[in-house]
């Protein structure tokens, strides 16, 4: 026992070595996404002054943004030297990155916990594995920002839940319902992820548990979950704290009312109801973010001006790696297989029935039974979380689903092993099978699905290595691939303004002095020589060829998300989409297509683009 503890122990520890050293690197490569200088900015002020009202108006939960900017702020008081959030960001952004490595590990530590619980301790490893090599856990763990926190504040939650659903009352609800605190504060949609979680764990535990579920059961189960949400949103307002001030947008809403002893009353109300800004502020403005939808989606070539219902769906069909794609499809038969000659075993081997009399609803038929243990509760969270998704009108990539990644690479990852560790099942399916050809083709099912499980974390790791530092842009094989990903998704789902690091370089390793960039993305290192920031959108071009006239160089940088996305919704958009997508770039990075707006033949009729 001493030794396993030393074994997972070490294996724990190169899994966060080697996926922090991943994420540390790759973080090094990339300049700032769309929303890091925002939060940095944020976080610093909210350090300066004590007040979190800057993250409250952008709808932004403080825990992730407070955590990452701490450095920073203990940095100014220790030199006394304030940092700008603009001009210090290149040095100030990958402290802030390594610190958000804390929210990596507090997943990948849970996911471990969650998978061992339900099935043993390989799932546990196998979990682990799969979690630290995973591309699109990996892009968001390399950044200073909110989706990684999310989905381990998610994980603890779940975890610590069903761990302590018999137990005592600070197990069974004081822990989860801090971490539900937790996981609100991580992002505002922890308080819509954590109900659909603890509901579909739940359920889940009813459904297996008991031959019937009573009216008793069902009150406790409310009871539980509604002093964890009670908790939760205790935890959320205290730590978000309050600046006792009136709210200026509700005083001027209320002095534009008609007139009236209600207007009146109205103005009173907003002059005295010193309670802003608290928590409430930042959770009804992503409500209301959501309710409202973005400005628009971008899907398979295609833009369009309101919200998809299959839109995550799709998107996950071209990020996810094929063996996690795969999965759903491919377990449940696997697990009916088993079930199958489990009744063969029953019934022709003369075996011993379980009695349906026992402790779970589903014991007096095999099939059953089988299908019931592969489902575990990982995966009925996940499932829950994908068909909310449905609903999500927010559509700017799958990061705002991570938790729903999460969730499923840990049920698979438990359900394969717990379709590997059955040895006594497995040899009773081989002999069944065995007896039925020659010995030589017999299979060997166990055998077969520790191969499945090996292969999966091996070709995900594979995956994550190829993809290294752009694992932002991650595509699938049914995608394209990550190259001609851009065709697919756009925004955070491939360039989310990641990309002006790789194309400094391009410019220096071809010794350009100026290079014109048309940028997705809030980075100010775009206005460093040889970038300089061109933008097209709010520019007054009326039709494409106006477009090479506001160039000032000879070359012109395009952001995929602004050349095959959906883009700020203004004038000069489509004018200028049109011209670019109606020439041949003559070279690209990752995330921009460049173009030549000279008179070389080149521009014209360059069929391979340079990489």
């Amino acid at each position: 026992m001493h030794k396993l503890r030393w074994f997972d122990a070490c294996w724990l520890l190169v899994c966060l070595t080697v996926s922090s050293a991943w994420c540390v690197t790759a973080a090094r490569q990339l300049s700032a996404t769309f929303d890091e200088p925002l939060y940095l900015e944020r976080g610093l002020e909210r350090w300066r002054s004590g007040s979190h009202a800057g993250l409250m108006k952008l709808g932004t939960m403080p825990l992730p943004v407070d955590w990452d900017t701490l450095p920073l702020y203990a940095y100014e008081r220790w030199t006394g030297v304030p940092l700008d959030a603009n001009r210090d960001l290149a040095r100030a952004l990958p402290w802030a990155r390594a610190a958000a490595l804390v929210f990596w590990w507090l997943l990948l530590v849970y996911g471990w916990l969650t998978a061992r619980a339900i099935a043993g301790p390989w799932a546990g490893r196998l979990a682990v594995a799969w979690l630290a090599c995973e591309p699109n856990l990996l892009a968001h763990a390399s950044l200073a920002t909110t989706d990684v926190p999310i989905s381990a504040c998610l994980l603890a939650l779940a975890y610590h839940f069903h761990a302590g659903r018999e137990a005592d009352w600070w197990r069974r609800v004081g822990i989860p319902g801090v971490w539900f605190g937790a996981a609100v504060l991580a992002k505002a949609s922890g308080m819509v992820f954590g109900p659909l979680c603890l509901l579909a764990i739940e359920g889940h535990r009813l459904w297996r548990g008991r031959p019937t579920t009573s009216i008793a059961n069902l009150r406790s189960s409310f009871r539980d979950l509604t002093h964890i949400a009670a908790i939760g949103f205790a935890v959320t307002f205290l730590y978000c704290g309050c600046d006792w001030r009136a709210e200026p947008s509700f005083v001027a809403w209320a002095h534009a009312l008609p007139a009236g002893n209600g207007r009146e009353t109205m103005v009173w109300i907003s002059e005295h109801l010193r309670i802003f800004s608290n928590a409430g502020e930042g959770l009804v403005r992503q409500i209301k973010h959501n309710m409202r939808g973005h400005h628009g989606s971008y899907l398979f070539g295609r833009a369009y001006d309101h919200p998809l219902w299959y839109y995550f769906p799709a998107a996950l069909a071209v990020k996810l790696t094929l063996p996690l794609l795969a999965a759903p499809f491919v377990l449940p038969l696997a697990f009916h297989r088993r079930a199958r000659f489990q009744w063969t075993r029953f019934r022709e081997d003369g075996l011993p029935s379980p009695s349906p009399s026992g402790s779970t609803a589903w014991e007096g038929h095999p099939t059953c039974a089988s299908i019931a243990r592969g489902f575990n509760w990982a995966l009925a969270a996940a499932l829950v979380l994908f068909a909310f998704s449905l609903n999500c009108r927010v559509q700017i990539g799958i990061r705002l689903m991570l938790p729903l990644v999460a969730f499923l690479v840990t049920g698979v990852a438990a359900a394969l092993a717990d379709l590997c560790g059955d040895r006594s099942l497995w040899r009773s399916v081989d002999a069944v099978e065995k007896s039925n050809c020659d010995e030589t083709s017999a299979p060997r099912g166990r055998a077969i699905w520790i191969a499945v499980a090996a292969a999966s974390v091996l070709w995900t790791a594979v995956a994550a290595w190829r993809v290294w530092p752009e694992a932002l842009c991650y595509t699938n094989e049914l995608g394209g691939g990550t190259a001609h990903g851009y065709a697919c998704l756009s925004d955070s789902n491939y360039d989310w303004g990641q990309g002006l690091k790789e194309l400094a370089d391009w410019c220096r390793r071809r010794q350009l002095t100026e290079l014109d960039v048309w940028y997705f993305g809030t980075d100010p290192a775009v206005d460093q020589p040889p970038l300089r920031q061109l933008p097209l959108h709010i520019l007054p071009i009326t039709k494409p060829a106006e477009v090479p006239l506001c160039v000032g160089g000879r070359y012109l940088a395009v952001s995929t998300t602004l050349a095959f996305g959906t883009g700020p919704d203004l004038p000069g958009v489509k004018p200028a989409v049109a011209y670019v997508r109606g020439r041949q770039p003559v070279a690209r990075t990752s995330t921009f297509f460049i173009y030549d707006l000279g008179e070389r033949p080149l521009a014209r009729s360059a069929k391979k683009i340079e990489r």
